[in-house]
């Protein structure tokens, strides 16, 4: 039903009104949640892409400070306990991700240690108000406390590069790949130093110069976009709730296993892992000249190639599992990549082609 120029015959012979109720509300994602309505982008609609990554002043609404009337049973569990708070929750979640006092990859640890603590109240394993303990965590991120336990944390670049090539690889012959993700991943690749010879020192020797010279100084100028991802996917993905939690009143106990926050937060840094680390090759491969325009092209393809398939996000958390990287300090060595003061333990010289890794 595409025309010559791949677009809709339906819409341009007869107009929006007949298109399918997928095809009208796309790229837009809506949600209900209490008597409200919760909206994102899905990013692997090029004009979506372009309007949340690059908005410096991207506006969302302030979040409400109350239950919002959501009436949740007692005898219920987890994230489904705990969807009373959910504008309270998401409102701190936000508050975090826009904390530039924090390198981006601790607030991501913080939101960690959130979730974590809230899968505790929400099975009855910690005896706390979720408004004394978001009080709390509040004040403690804003008094700085976990600074130094933070910066004590691993810093394994190589071992960041392997999981990505794995995420990226993932897929790949399950789907018809479109030519824009082509190009994403051979930019990717390039940016690298892919080829017969590579190993993974070497490729991660290249990350890493990419990483300082092309993509920290790129996104110290535009911190806005890699924020604005990060809140679109939490919207998107109902972050930490996850989209599989019941809200209705009448959901009863066991009518869905209810997921964790914590396996909730494994996927969020999984999509943020596997985004980051195609930008670092990205910019590696343009160098001084790369620009907003090729991280807009870069999301919207990988988005594209990923969130329309249901499968990843699980895949991408039993990965983690698989690599042991599903922990706290897992986590931190796949967001950080700034080494910290003190020396690092040299890379391990393994000799694995890109190639093996991509499975092609």
């Amino acid at each position: 039903m595409l025309s010559g120029e791949k677009l809709c015959r339906i819409h341009a012979e007869c107009g929006a009104d007949y298109l399918s109720t997928t095809c009208g509300s796309y790229p837009r994602i809506a949600h209900t949640v209490g008597e409200s309505q919760d909206t994102a982008l899905t990013l692997s609609c090029p004009e979506a892409a372009r309007l949340v990554l690059l908005t410096p002043d991207l506006i969302y609404p302030e979040e409400r400070r109350d239950s919002d009337g959501l009436a949740i049973d007692s005898a219920l569990e987890g994230a489904r306990r705990l969807q009373a708070w959910f504008w309270p929750i998401r409102g701190a979640v936000i508050a975090l991700i826009r904390n530039r006092s924090y390198a981006l990859w601790q607030r991501l640890f913080l939101l960690g240690i959130l979730c974590r603590r809230l899968d505790s109240i929400g099975q009855g394993e910690i005896e706390r108000s979720v408004p004394d303990f978001l009080k709390d965590f509040e004040h403690a991120v804003a008094a700085g406390s976990l600074r130094n336990a933070m910066e004590a944390l691993p810093f394994d670049r190589e071992s960041q590069l392997d999981v990505v090539l794995q995420l990226a690889g993932m897929m790949l012959h399950r789907s018809q790949i479109t030519p824009r993700f082509v190009d994403c991943v051979h930019a990717f690749t390039t940016g690298i130093g892919n080829g017969p010879t590579a190993t993974l020192k070497s490729l991660t020797a290249n990350y890493s110069t990419a990483y300082d010279r092309y993509y920290a100084p790129f996104f110290s100028r535009y911190p806005h976009i890699l924020e604005n991802y990060l809140i679109n996917t939490v919207v998107r993905c109902e972050y930490p709730f996850g989209r599989e939690v019941k809200r209705d009143e009448g959901a009863s106990k066991g009518a869905a296993e209810s997921p964790t926050m914590v396996s909730e937060h494994a996927a969020l840094i999984a999509q943020l892992a596997l985004i980051k680390g195609l930008l670092i090759g990205v910019a590696g491969y343009y160098r001084d000249e790369f620009a907003p325009v090729h991280v807009v092209h870069t999301v919207q393809a990988a988005s594209r190639h990923f969130e329309h398939h249901p499968e990843f996000l699980k895949a991408a958390r039993a990965l983690l599992v698989e690599c042991g990287m599903d922990g706290a300090q897992g986590m931190a060595i796949l967001l950080r990549n700034r080494a910290p003061m003190a020396s690092t333990p040299a890379l391990r010289d393994k000799r694995v082609p890109i190639q093996t890794r991509l499975g092609a």
